[in-house]
C-alpha cells in the first residue's frame, strides 16, 4: 500500500489522567501542579488534567477539582478531562472553560471484551450495546451532521484471549449501523487498547479492512497502551496509513488497575514518540527538549524511574551538538545525561584514549 504518512499529528498527552491514575494518591497536589505546568510548557496542543472520576475506584483523582482550581492554563493549549457518566461531566463543566469538556463528540463505544467492560466501567457488553439508541437519537436531535465510535480492547484479552478481524468488524459494523439508520454518516473512530494486545500487523490490517468497509471514516485516534512493548510500532504502522490523532504519556505513565497488568500496562512515551514523527519529518507542535525536561520533573514527582529511552539517551546529535570525539568512558545513566547537563556529569571516568589518538570501540 502506498504510503499516507501525515504532514502533522495531534499527540494528547495523557500523563495527568492516564499517568497519574495509576501512581500513589499520595503525591502532593503541588507536585502534580508542578508537572502539570511542565507539561504545558512543551508544545503539546491537547492534554488531559485527570479524570472525573469516583475517587473510591479512582483514589488518584480525589484531587481533580483542586487541580482543576488552580492550575494555570498555558496559552495554545486545550485542557480536556476524562469523563464517565453525567455527574462526572456536571463536576468538570463547573471548569469551563478553562477544561474543555463541551466540545466532545457524540460517540457510541463498545468493548470487544465482556468481562473487561464490566470489571473497568461496571457495564456489560450488552449494556453498553443498548444504550446505542439513545447516544445517536440525542446526537440526532442536536443536528450533528457526523458520528463517532470507539471500540475497546479490539485486539484481545487478559481475560478471553485475542479477538479476530472478523470480530472487530461486526462490532465496527454494529455501530456505524446505528448511525446510518439515524441517516448520520461516521467520520470518526477510536480504539482503545488498554490491556495492550496492539501489535503492527494487526493494527494495519484493521485500519485497512475498516476503510475498504467504510471509507466515510476519515479520522483515526489511538489510545493503544505498551504493555508488551510493541505500541510505538505499532504506532508507526498507524502514521504509514496516515492516522493523525494518537495519545501517549510522559516517560511511557500509565496503567490500568482493571486490566491485570498495573504500572506495566503503560504508554508508549511522549517523548519517543515526538522524537520518531520528528525523524519522519511530521510536525507535533512539541519542543523535544521540553518533553525530555519534563521526563525527568515527571520521575521526581512520582519518586521512581520511568521507560522512556530519549529522556535517557537525548536525542539524535547533529551540529554542535555532536557528542566530543575525545569524551571518557560513559556508562551510567547519570553520566549519559550529559546531553542535558553537560560534560561535568562524567568527569573522572577513565579515559585510555588522547586526543589526535586512533580511538578503539
Amino acid at each position: 500500500m502506498t504510503s499516507m504518512v501525515p504532514q502533522s499529528v495531534t499527540i494528547t498527552d495523557d500523563t495527568m489522567r492516564e499517568g497519574l491514575q495509576i501512581e500513589s494518591p499520595d503525591i502532593a497536589v503541588s507536585e502534580k501542579l508542578r508537572l502539570l505546568d511542565a507539561l504545558g510548557e512543551t508544545g503539546a496542543k491537547v492534554i488531559s488534567i485527570g479524570s472525573f472520576a469516583h475517587p473510591k475506584w479512582t483514589p488518584a483523582m480525589a484531587c481533580i477539582e483542586e487541580i482543576a482550581e488552580r492550575f494555570v492554563p498555558k496559552p495554545g493549549v486545550r485542557y480536556t478531562a476524562a469523563i464517565f457518566n453525567q455527574k462526572g461531566f456536571e463536576r468538570a463543566d463547573r471548569f469551563y472553560p478553562k477544561i474543555d469538556v463541551r466540545s466532545r463528540r457524540p460517540t457510541t463505544g463498545v468493548e470487544i471484551c465482556d468481562s473487561f467492560a464490566r470489571r473497568n466501567y461496571n457495564r456489560s457488553q450488552a449494556q453498553q450495546i443498548a444504550a446505542m439508541d439513545g447516544i445517536v437519537a440525542g446526537a440526532a436531535k442536536e443536528g450533528v451532521e457526523a458520528g463517532s465510535i470507539s471500540l475497546g480492547s479490539p485486539f484481545g484479552s487478559n481475560f478471553e484471549g485475542p479477538f479476530p478481524l472478523a470480530r472487530r468488524l461486526e462490532m465496527v459494523g454494529l455501530m456505524v449501523d446505528k448511525w446510518h439508520e439515524a441517516g448520520i454518516p461516521v467520520r470518526r473512530m477510536s480504539f482503545s487498547d488498554a490491556m495492550g494486545w496492539n501489535a503492527p500487523h494487526t493494527v494495519r490490517e484493521t485500519i485497512v479492512a475498516i476503510r475498504d468497509a467504510w471509507p466515510e471514516i476519515e479520522t483515526f485516534h489511538l489510545h493503544l497502551h505498551n504493555s508488551r512493548g510493541s505500541t510505538i510500532a505499532s504506532y508507526y504502522e498507524a502514521l504509514q496509513l496516515g492516522v493523525t490523532e494518537f495519545d501517549t504519556s510522559i516517560g511511557g505513565m500509565g496503567g490500568c488497575p482493571y486490566c491485570g497488568n498495573g504500572r506495566s500496562a503503560g504508554h508508549v512515551p511522549t517523548e519517543d514518540f515526538v522524537d520518531l514523527c520528528h525523524e519522519m519529518g511530521i510536525e507535533t507542535g512539541y519542543d523535544l527538549d521540553k518533553l525530555i525536561e519534563a521526563a525527568w520533573i515527571a520521575e521526581e514527582v512520582v519518586g521512581h524511574p520511568l521507560w522512556g529511552h530519549v529522556s535517557k539517551a537525548g536525542p539524535r546529535p547533529r551540529g554542535e551538538d555532536l557528542y566530543p570525539i575525545d569524551m571518557p568512558f560513559v556508562e551510567t545513566l547519570e553520566e549519559a545525561s550529559h546531553f542535558r547537563k553537560g560534560p561535568e556529569v562524567y568527569q573522572g571516568q577513565i579515559a585510555p584514549w588522547q586526543a589526535g589518538s586512533a580511538l578503539t570501540g
